[in-house]
Parts: C-alpha cells; sequence; structure tokens
C-alpha cells in the first residue's frame, strides 16, 4: 500500500537567500521520502505573526520573535542568518551619528523583528514607523522618516537610492560582545511533531542547505526570481553574507549569540520574560 504523504508546510521570506537555502526542496533536488514540502512565501513580520498562531509545522523566524514562540517551536540547528560583523543598516538622507538618532523617526520593518530590537539596544529613544520592509529606501528618500532600518537587499542597495550609512547593526553588536555574530533570523519546528517526525523533517532541511552550498550556480539562478533589482552578482554576495558555514550549524559562538541576544532584550525591558533557548535534537529540548 502507497503511504499517504505527510505534508509539511515550511514558511520563508520571498527573498534571494531564503530562496537560496530551500532550493532542493522546492526543486525536488533531494528525496524527501514520505515527507510533501510545501513552501509559503511571505515577509517575516507575517510569519513572525503566523508562527505566533502555530499556523506553520516549519517557519522562518526572527530571532527577536523566538522570544515569543518558543513554548510551541524549538529552533533547528541549521538555518540561521547571522551577521558576521554586519547585518541591518541604519541609513538616512543625510549623515548622521548614532547619538544623532535619538528621538527620530525611523522607519522600520516590524517590531519583532531582530533588526528592531539590535536598534533598540543600540539607540533605545526613537519613535518607530513600521513599514514594509522593501518600502523603506523610498519612504526615507521622500522624507517620511528621518532615517530607516534596512534588511534583506538594501543593505546592499541604499546607495543607489541616494541616503548614508548612519550604522551597521552587525559591526556595532560585534563591537559590544567581543567579536559575536549577530543574530538575525533562525528556522523553527513545532514541538508538536514530536521527536521522532522532527528529526527526519530537521535532517532534510539541512540537506536542502548543503546541496545549495554545493551547487551554488544553480541554486543562485533559481534565487534570482526573488532578487528585487539585484545583478546576479550583488545577489551571489548578499546570499553569501546569510547563507554560509554558519548556516549548516550556529556553532558554539552561534548559539551563544543567539543566548546573549535575548538576554540583553530582557535585561534592557525589551522582552518581557527571560528566554531559554532550544536547540532541535539537543538533549531535553522538547520538555
Amino acid at each position: 500500500m502507497r503511504q499517504t504523504p505527510r505534508i509539511i508546510r515550511v514558511g520563508h521570506s520571498p527573498d534571494t537567500d531564503d530562496a537560496f537555502m530551500f532550493y532542493a526542496l522546492a526543486a525536488g533536488k533531494i528525496d524527501t521520502g514520505s515527507l510533501h514540502f510545501t513552501h509559503e512565501l511571505q515577509d517575516i513580520e507575517t510569519l513572525n505573526r503566523r508562527a505566533l498562531a502555530g499556523d506553520l509545522e516549519v517557519s522562518a523566524v526572527s530571532i527577536h520573535a523566538y522570544a515569543y514562540l518558543a513554548e510551541r517551536y524549538v529552533l533547528l540547528p541549521h538555518g540561521a542568518s547571522m551577521g558576521e560583523r554586519y547585518g541591518p543598516r541604519v541609513v538616512a538622507r543625510e549623515p548622521m551619528s548614532v547619538a544623532q538618532l535619538e528621538g527620530k523617526r525611523i522607519a522600520v520593518p516590524g517590531a519583532m523583528t531582530s533588526a528592531y530590537l539590535a536598534l533598540r539596544l543600540m539607540q533605545p529613544e526613537f519613535e518607530a514607523d513600521i513599514v514594509a520592509f522593501d518600502q523603506i529606501l523610498e519612504h526615507v528618500a521622500e522624507g517620511r522618516a528621518d532615517a530607516g532600518l534596512i534588511i534583506h537587499e538594501g543593505q546592499l542597495t541604499y546607495g543607489e537610492a541616494g541616503l548614508s550609512l548612519v550604522a551597521d547593526l552587525g559591526e556595532w553588536w560585534a563591537g559590544e560582545t567581543g567579536g559575536l555574530p549577530l543574530p538575525l533570523g533562525g528556522n523553527v519546528i513545532r514541538r508538536d511533531l514530536g521527536a521522532e517526525l522532527i528529526e527526519r523533517v530537521s535532517a532534510l532541511l539541512r540537506e536542502s542547505i548543503a546541496y545549495a552550498l554545493a551547487h551554488r550556480r544553480d541554486a543562485l539562478a533559481h534565487a534570482m526570481q526573488y532578487a528585487r533589482g539585484l545583478e546576479t552578482a550583488q545577489a551571489d554576495e548578499f546570499v553569501g553574507m546569510y547563507v554560509n558555514e554558519r548556516t549548516l550549524d550556529y556553532g558554539e559562538a552561534g548559539r551563544r549569540a543567539v543566548q546573549l541576544f535575548l538576554d540583553r532584550g530582557y535585561t534592557s525591558g525589551l522582552i518581557p520574560r527571560r528566554v531559554t533557548v532550544r536547540f532541535a535534537g539537543d538533549a531535553h529540548a522538547l520538555e
């Protein structure tokens, strides 16, 4: 008797790094057995909100959002997007210092994004203007906000919009923490799938990342449909920033950075309770 496929819904952003990461699954390049993966593409703040309701079995989420999801999801030990002395960037029409951001109106891509938490840690006093991530450059250029917090491809293209760099949050975080990477995004899996199914899904997702890294040209060609105006060389640079060996495994420093990031959010009053980070596959992860 043919086994009925188990559908696993995977949520991720419609951008080049996520598309690259999930290429092998989306294109049927690896054998998933009785598991059938479907992909739901939405911006990261929408995925964060959906994860609060437990909508998807697997989802990309902001590390900041994980603080509110830990009872329902665990982090997968792969799939991380981390800034190694680079990350989301604050930009403005005219040069200004971080100190001058105090009290300013800053366009941000969502209050649950990691970029937002990092910005609040760096500069607590500003007025947040929630704007879709792909409209922030235009929003700032048109004078509707004093500055903008840029994620995704805008980190490379803000200069083309005539904007100036105020701060790179990954560089700031490295200086604050003795060189730790800035945790931005991760993949989570719902606890109620159970240990055995979580292990199977986790192995396949890691295989997808490894396949993309080993077949970079094909995976990048697939990802280009989400490049939003980037040239191939720019897209390749962006993918390299956020899909790399750290994506295959957080490593000790990466795991430490996640815990420290959320701890600092708590001690600064930006996260309401202290969170112990759990990774799928670790002892006691599902307890």
